[in-house]
Parts: structure tokens; C-alpha cells; sequence
């Protein structure tokens, strides 16, 4: 199932998710994700704290493996580029900002081979974020806005076409953030796709043309204006309040049985028709008798 463009032509899917349920200790965090990315989407993943948005990340990067389903990703130059939270970076390990941001080409040149020939590479890449100078400086001196610039010095010397960013404007000034949200937006155009979780809901409207919307399942997946409205963010609210956490995984057998005819279309693009339930434990009763199945735009919530 192809992803849509914001102008509405179909295209294929950079990162695609069939029935892809994660989680950990066999406790699901994101359930029963069908659809597709669109190559070259500007895409916010936003939903409530502790609304699975990290752990889809991770998914689709390989650090967490499904538990159900599958993810895949493609990528032409075979590397997907991943900026997780600043919380989870350890910034006592002694290195400096060139160094951080030569950590971005370990995999296409190896981790020994000599940078020296890259250097120029490097600083370009620091001109790009406003970091021209810095290359010298331990990054435990850094502020919060310049070890956030030298990470996204690194993510450009990756040079991926699928770029993941996990809440990459928290905790940093106003014009950093708008400096980044500039570069983002930059490789937007050049057609790269950049899916970024995000919980800043007037950056979203304002900078992504697609939404994501989770509450451990999809609430919504479309176009920003369409799905990002008061009623999808409080099922969402609603929903992650009520999730149970001792819940086990169900496996959704009626994708493979051929019961698609329980499903119901969405009355707006997006937009789930049904209430989805929580994942309670009779949430395996109510998946296989069809209830509050709908297919979105992007793909089905299910």
C-alpha cells in the first residue's frame, strides 16, 4: 500500500508497515501499524507521552525488533540516519565536536579507516549548523542548542535518504530550533523523507505537511490540516489513558485469514471511523469480529 503525497499522487513507499506491532518483554508499546511512508514525506509522528513515538522510531531503525509484523525501510544509499533523544547521548565520553561528527561516516568508510581526507567534509558540515570553529571544542562544554547543531552535523555527512528525528527540538533556544527546522525542511526538498516525533503541535502545523497521530495504535495518518484537529488528539489522550500496560501481545490473524471485509471505510481522509478500543484483554475478542477496524489514507488503522 503506497503512501500519498502532499499534492495527492501516489508514490512509492520509503518505509513500509504491515501489521507491525513493538514493544518490549512481549508487552506491546505500538500495535497493529499498517501502511506506508511516502518517499520524500515530511511526516510528524505526535501522540501523548508515552504514546509509542520513540519505540516506532527504534523499530524502524532495528534497535527494538517487532513483536508482530513487519517494518521495512529503503533507502538508496543503504543508510537510514537516526537522531534519538538528547536525554539518551551520553556527553561525558570525551570527544570533540569533529569528532562526534565524524562518527556519521563510520559506516560508509569503516571505523579504521583515516578521516584526514574527510576533514574538509566535516567542516562544511559545521558551516551548515553554525558551527564554524567549534570543531576543536569538547563536546561536554557544549550548550543544549550546540551539541543539538553537532548532531545534526552528523546526520548531513550521513547523506541518507531516510532521516529519523525523536523530539529534535527539546530543551533548545528559539533560533536554533528555527536554523534546524530550515535544514529540515531543506532536505525535504531535495526529496529525502524525514519522519521526526514531535510534540510541539503549532511546529507541526506550521512545518509538516503529514501527521502521524499514536496512541500505542494509529488514531490517524494523513494530511496535518485534515488529522491534527481537537476531537483525533483527544481519542488519542483518551486512549493512552486507558491502555493497559500488563497486557499481552495479540497477533492479528485476520490479516492472514482473509477477514478484510470487517473493515470500515474512514468518512474523512485519515481519520479512523471507528472508536479503537484499548488493549485491554479482550482486545483479541474484539480484533477478530472486525470492531474498530478503518483503513486511513495512508494506510489502515487497525
Amino acid at each position: 500500500m503506497s503512501g500519498i503525497a502532499s499534492d495527492g499522487s501516489a508514490r512509492a513507499g520509503a518505509i513500509r508497515f504491515r501489521s507491525l506491532t513493538l514493544g518490549y518483554d512481549r508487552h506491546p508499546a505500538v500495535h497493529h501499524l499498517d501502511g506506508a511512508v511516502a518517499a520524500g514525506d515530511l511526516l510528524a509522528v505526535v501522540g501523548p507521552n508515552g504514546a509509542g513515538k520513540s519505540t516506532l522510531l527504534k523499530g524502524i531503525v532495528g534497535e527494538v525488533r517487532p513483536l508482530d509484523g513487519t517494518v521495512e525501510a529503503e533507502s538508496r544509499s543503504g543508510t537510514i540516519a537516526y537522531l534519538p533523544q538528547a536525554a539518551e547521548i551520553d556527553r561525558s565520553f570525551p570527544l570533540s565536536v569533529l569528532d562526534l561528527v565524524a562518527m556519521g561516516l563510520w559506516r560508509p568508510l569503516g571505523a579504521w579507516r583515516s578521516l584526514a581526507r574527510q576533514r574538509a567534509r566535516l567542516l562544511d558540515a559545521l558551516a551548515m549548523v553554525g558551527l564554524t570553529g567549534f570543531e576543536d571544542r569538547p563536546i561536554g562544554t557544549l550548550s543544549g542548542g550546540q551539541f543539538q547543531r553537532a548532531l545534526f552535523a552528523r546526520l548531513i555527512v550521513q547523506d541518507a535518504r531516510i532521516i529519523l528525528l525523536d523530539e529534535p527540538f527539546t530543551g533548545i533556544d528559539e533560533r536554533t530550533t528555527a536554523d534546524l527546522i530550515a535544514l529540515i525542511r531543506g532536505w525535504h526538498r531535495e526529496g529525502r523523507t524525514v519522519v521526526a516525533a514531535l510534540h510541539d503541535l503549532a511546529q507541526v502545523r506550521a512545518h509538516f505537511p503529514s501527521t502521524l497521530v499514536l496512541a500505542r495504535r494509529p488514531i490517524a495518518w494523513g494530511p496535518t490540516r485534515e488529522v491534527l484537529t481537537p476531537p483525533v488528539l483527544a481519542r488519542a489522550l483518551r486512549l493512552s489513558e486507558a491502555w493497559d500496560e500488563a497486557a499481552a501481545i495479540c497477533r492479528h490473524e485476520g490479516h492472514h485469514e482473509g477477514h478484510h471485509e470487517a473493515h470500515h471505510e474512514a468518512p474523512t481522509p485519515g481519520i479512523a471511523a471507528a472508536e479503537p478500543h484499548d488493549h485491554g484483554h479482550d482486545h483479541a475478542h474484539h480484533d477478530h469480529q472486525g470492531h474498530g477496524h478503518a483503513h486511513a489514507r495512508h494506510g489502515a488503522v487497525s
